[in-house]
């Protein structure tokens, strides 16, 4: 995030771009309640009604995968009738001139034909969101897992700087990350083209600092595989050996009949993780870790915000806190680790190493944590980023895009576009959720969320068994007959087994960050053939 959770609630106005927040960042929707509460315009851009956008000022309900199409729109009006921040475009911005034509063609009458929503309102959301300064801008993973993730992500952005909503408090680009600590796992280098800090591979002078910091030679400097390379790896045998911490891959996957076939294929298979799940199955090694209040240690959040985390009870049996587990691996490749706490990790390692952490120290973490970047222990942390228009390259930089369609569209053969997400009820794939029984109560099994219209059409009733269909495989599943869907699309979770979405959705993924496409794939709905009674 660019900005911190505290401006949502003082928000003048806030837009949400393809985020269930109620339900997959249930914290941070309270903060958009309260503000909406004190007057605050909310706009919620979304395919589903969902219970944030019934609190909206404006919901607009484009289609799955028309993100490009609706923010190219609106800026192309914006700039149309000169309602964009010209001062901080001119001053703050270079490629102006190549947005302006790229979003020349994406008239509202020509978005409304992807999007699915008329030109007026394109036009009426463009209105609203230049008639108040500054906005906030949310998104999540409705914006980030498509083909083009990427380059929603960029547009967003371009939004918000043609907008001028960029280095002031209460403005900004605003990711939820979608699980705990994603943020934290990034800062420290588990991505395959930085070291910690952000460092890029690639960097001479970089991998020279962190050699030296860590005593090795030859550090790679070409960027590393992402999870879908590593995953096909195995089967080809480019990849010999796995090693898996903190995933439930067999389940968080798309085409989960593709995934086990490469976790099967797997030479030497290590999962490192606090519950045995679905890939621990395919494991030759399990090392039990201790869970999240069994350690001490450091989680950064979404708006960069490192807090500490103490112990509130011993890890059971033989598990062990991750940092000591990594210790003892390395010490059998023959490395000796000086660190013997998370705290010396942090204090003299990852505070060192890390230029904007520089700041961070153990005894600097008592009371509400501190965000980054924080260069030095003076340094109060930085609550938003890009004060002034100062972006950390100089200038912001317009990055236009052009709208593509999703990987794979309804047809004849599969006519409803399926898109995926999260329950408030459970977490990811129930490894931690699936043990509570009062959770199970509440939501012991998936649903296929489908509209009113569709259920009418194909003669489905509320809680009758259906038969959802993929290109890759079938679920059976109860309907959910539900207002908050459109006519033409069916919603589900994951978090269920028997009847995970990704036993559906498949491997298609954005070229650069490689996320794969969850929120668009092919469906059909059926009614179970009863198996047939065989006379003696």
């Amino acid at each position: 995030m660019t900005n911190s959770f505290n401006e949502l609630a003082r928000a003048k106005m806030i837009m949400v771009i393809g985020s269930n927040m109620t339900e997959a960042h249930p914290v941070a929707a309270t903060f958009v309640k309260n503000a909406v509460l004190k007057g605050a315009p909310l706009i919620v851009v979304d395919p589903r009604r969902h219970a944030l956008a019934a609190l909206a000022a404006l919901h607009v309900p484009i289609r799955v995968g028309s993100d490009i199409a609706f923010l190219n729109a609106l800026m192309h009006v914006l700039i149309a009738e000169g309602w964009y921040d010209k001062a901080f475009v001119q001053s703050c911005t270079v490629g102006f001139e190549k947005l302006a034509a790229t979003v020349a063609r994406y008239t509202p009458e020509y978005a409304a034909d992807i999007c699915g929503v008329p030109a007026a309102m394109i036009r009426d959301t463009a209105r609203r969101i230049s008639s108040v300064k500054p906005m906030m801008l949310c998104y999540t993973l409705g914006i980030t897992e498509h083909t083009c993730g990427t380059h929603n992500v960029m547009s967003v952005a371009n939004l918000q700087m043609l907008l001028g909503n960029m280095g002031v408090e209460c403005g900004g680009v605003n990711p939820l990350r979608g699980q705990n600590n994603v943020q934290g796992a990034c800062d420290m280098g588990a991505l395959p083209n930085v070291f910690p800090g952000y460092q890029r591979v690639g960097d001479a002078a970089a991998r020279e600092k962190f050699e030296r910091a860590w005593g090795v030679n030859d550090l790679p400097h070409a960027n590393g595989l992402m999870i879908p390379e590593m995953m096909e790896g195995l089967v080809s045998g480019k990849v010999r050996g796995f090693y898996i911490f903190g995933e439930n891959l067999a389940n968080t996957e798309p085409d989960i009949r593709k995934v086990e076939h490469e976790l099967a294929a797997a030479e030497f298979l290590v999962v490192q993780d606090i519950f045995p799940n679905e890939t621990t199955r395919f494991a030759h090694v399990v090392l039990p870790a201790a869970a999240w209040s069994e350690n001490d240690g450091t989680f950064t959040n979404s708006e960069r915000r490192v807090s500490r985390v103490r112990t509130a009870s011993p890890a059971p049996g033989e598990a062990r806190p991750n940092w000591w587990i990594f210790k003892q691996v390395a010490a059998r490749f023959g490395q000796t680790w000086a660190a013997d706490s998370a705290r010396e990790i942090w204090d003299d390692e990852v505070s060192v190493l890390a230029p904007q952490l520089c700041g961070i120290k153990y005894h600097r973490l008592e009371g509400d944590g501190l965000q980054w970047p924080c260069p030095d222990e003076a340094h109060p942390g930085t609550c938003y980023l890009h004060r002034d228009g100062h972006f950390t390259c100089g200038l912001g930089v317009f990055s236009p895009a052009e709208w593509t369609p999703p990987a794979e569209v309804p047809d004849e053969q599969y006519p409803l576009v399926l898109s995926t997400g999260r329950r408030l009820t459970h977490y990811h794939t129930r490894t931690q959720t699936g043990r509570c029984e009062g959770l199970n109560d509440i939501l012991g099994e998936e649903t296929a969320d489908i509209s009113p219209a569709d259920a009418a059409r194909l003669d489905i009733a509320h809680g009758e068994t259906i038969r959802v269909s993929s290109r890759r495989g079938q679920v059976d599943v109860k309907a959910n007959v539900t207002g908050q869907v459109p006519a033409g699309m069916v919603w589900m979770a994951f978090h269920f087994r028997e009847a995970n979405a990704n036993w559906l959705t498949h491997a298609a993924f954005d070229n650069i960050t490689m996320t794969a496409e969850y929120k668009a794939c092919a469906v059909r709905i059926d009614k179970p053939r009863p198996f047939p009674i065989r006379s003696r």
